[in-house]
């Protein structure tokens, strides 16, 4: 009787995958999605064919512009304006261990930032979607000093706003890639190509944390941000982009070895 039961059992992950299966293939809704309130809201069109590898490389819209180099410059300035307040007024208190704890806290947190936001962007937003850093750090650049809320507002700030460039190297190759950004992805302080290629896997939802990526775990287990979409399509008939098909190019493999 055991062995016959213990045969229909499938494990706790898999019966939660599957559960999640049949609850998307319910929700699959038509073009035109009626709010709770009555109001139709459109949903995403349908993905356009990937373009090819030389398109991409060629696209204007993705060099950089004197303007996100105006944004990056600023941002950099304030970051660093913060940091100096902090050491200089733990060098005047003589304290060290607060503003020490408080830099690691702000680049744990940074991390989970940087995954709601990645999460936002993938299914919500867009390139155009901004957050400008410097505009967000001014309160704090104008705090009276204190150096552990310095010390965390410089190092969050500035993990957030390099965050996209841990995600490109998270993008390359090894061999590609400077030796003390690899020394860094080896040791775990930035995310590497090999956590988050998991990310451009089936189901395509999750590993959105792309600083050094150590929630990634804890939010795909207890999937909050699944969890988080089921609201927003409860409630506005909004779809994400993850519970659709995504583009062959945005599809990634999990090969440390490539050139």
């Amino acid at each position: 009787m055991c062995s016959i039961s213990s045969r229909w059992q499938l494990p706790h992950k898999l019966q939660s995958r599957r559960r999640s299966r049949i609850l998307r293939a319910a929700l699959q809704v038509p073009p035109a999605i009626v709010t709770p309130g009555g109001a139709a809201v459109a949903d995403r069109p349908a993905p356009a064919a990937s373009p090819p590898p030389s398109a991409v490389a060629n696209n204007q819209s993705l060099r950089s512009t004197w303007q996100h180099r105006g944004w990056v410059t600023a941002g950099c300035a304030a970051v660093a304006v913060a940091a100096v307040k902090s050491a200089a007024a733990a060098q005047e208190s003589g304290l060290l261990a607060e503003p020490l704890i408080a830099a690691a806290a702000g680049y744990l947190l940074a991390d989970l930032g940087s995954g709601v936001y990645h999460w936002g962007i993938d299914n919500y937003g867009g390139a155009a979607t901004p957050l400008t850093v410097a505009v967000a750090l001014l309160p704090f650049d104008l705090f009276p000093g204190n150096a552990a809320v310095h010390a965390f507002a410089a190092v969050f700030a500035g993990c957030i706003m390099f965050s996209q460039q841990f995600h490109a190297w998270a993008h390359g190759t090894k061999s590609r890639l400077p030796a003390a950004v690899v020394a860094l992805q080896d040791a775990g302080v930035l995310i590497s190509r090999h956590q988050h290629a998991a990310h451009h896997r089936a189901p395509y939802n999750g590993n959105y944390c792309i600083v050094s990526g150590v929630w990634n775990e804890f939010l795909d287990g207890y999937k909050v941000f699944e969890a988080m979409e089921m609201v927003i399509f409860f409630k506005s008939g909004v779809r994400p982009r993850s519970w659709s098909e995504p583009e062959s190019a945005w599809k990634e493999e999990d090969d440390e070895r490539s050139p």
